[in-house]
């Protein structure tokens, strides 16, 4: 069975590419600018090119990620399956509920930037009426290789590095943190056999910036400071009935999980260094 993914060099499509051959299959990681694919069949398509904390600073980069670096594969390739890794950043604070059909409410701005060519992302690929074209809205995503632009990836960094961090948001924001152990066989399943079209892919549990910080501040031994007048960022609670009940999902918790990443962390750093 083959796979294409599209965003290998990324954390996401880089771990899936290892997962994926170590299951046994034949995975192809084109180049980023390789978007002639009219004469191959791609096999399972999982599309993993995308912005992450640096989306701000970025806006032409995120929709043309998002957006128009989807549309030109999309189009005219040949493939079996085709799936398209989002977010469930849209949902934000939502008063219509974080299920997989609910509504989704954007707003222009910088943030929205992201929010909105996601959405365009996903409606571009829903526009195909093929129940093998499928959207995965993914939390947060943890692991080990994640981009030091994510506020996860920053504290830690910090953390590591210094003993002291500056947290630039309030003690009451939160997020719901999934891990990338979860994820790599959800989207395997997802790609070959998924019954639904839209998938959220998350914890389902918002851990706090504080709740976070305790901890990341017992295991390093870090000072964790909250900027006084800091932004909050609250979301809703993501909805997961849909892939626990398919998949027999149970998630894993950020904060129980904190210590063994840490460990692989420090491990992973020290490797770099050397």
């Amino acid at each position: 069975m083959k796979f294409t993914i599209f965003g290998s060099s990324g954390f996401i499509g880089q771990s899936l590419a290892v997962y994926l051959r170590s299951r046994g299959y034949e995975v192809q990681t084109p180049m980023r600018n390789n978007v002639d694919f009219q004469n191959d069949f791609l096999g399972h398509v999982i599309y993993a090119i995308g912005m992450t904390g640096n989306f701000r600073k970025l806006p032409f980069d995120t929709v043309d990620a998002h957006v128009c670096a989807l549309k030109q594969r999309l189009k005219n390739a040949s493939y079996e399956s085709w799936l398209y890794l989002s977010s469930t950043r849209p949902y934000g604070v939502s008063a219509l509920g974080t299920h997989e059909s609910n509504q989704i409410a954007i707003t222009p701005s910088i943030d929205g930037i992201y929010n909105i060519s996601k959405i365009l992302g996903e409606s571009l690929c829903l526009a195909i009426e093929s129940p093998k074209v499928r959207v995965a809205r993914l939390s947060n995503v943890y692991g080990i290789g994640q981009s030091q632009h994510t506020f996860l990836g920053a504290v830690i960094s910090q953390a590591f590095s210094s003993l002291r961090v500056e947290i630039q948001e309030t003690r009451e924001s939160c997020k719901d943190y999934i891990s990338i152990h979860d994820i790599l066989p959800l989207v395997e399943s997802i790609a070959i056999a998924g019954k639904e079209r839209i998938y959220n892919l998350a914890s389902g549990i918002n851990t706090t910036h504080l709740e976070l910080g305790n901890e990341i501040a017992r295991l390093t031994g870090a000072n964790i400071d909250y900027l006084c007048n800091g932004i909050l960022r609250k979301n809703s609670q993501i909805d997961i009935t849909r892939i626990k009940s398919e998949f027999s999902y149970t998630p894993t918790r950020i904060l129980v999980d904190l210590e063994r990443f840490l460990k692989e962390w420090q491990i992973n750093t020290s490797k770099h260094i050397s």
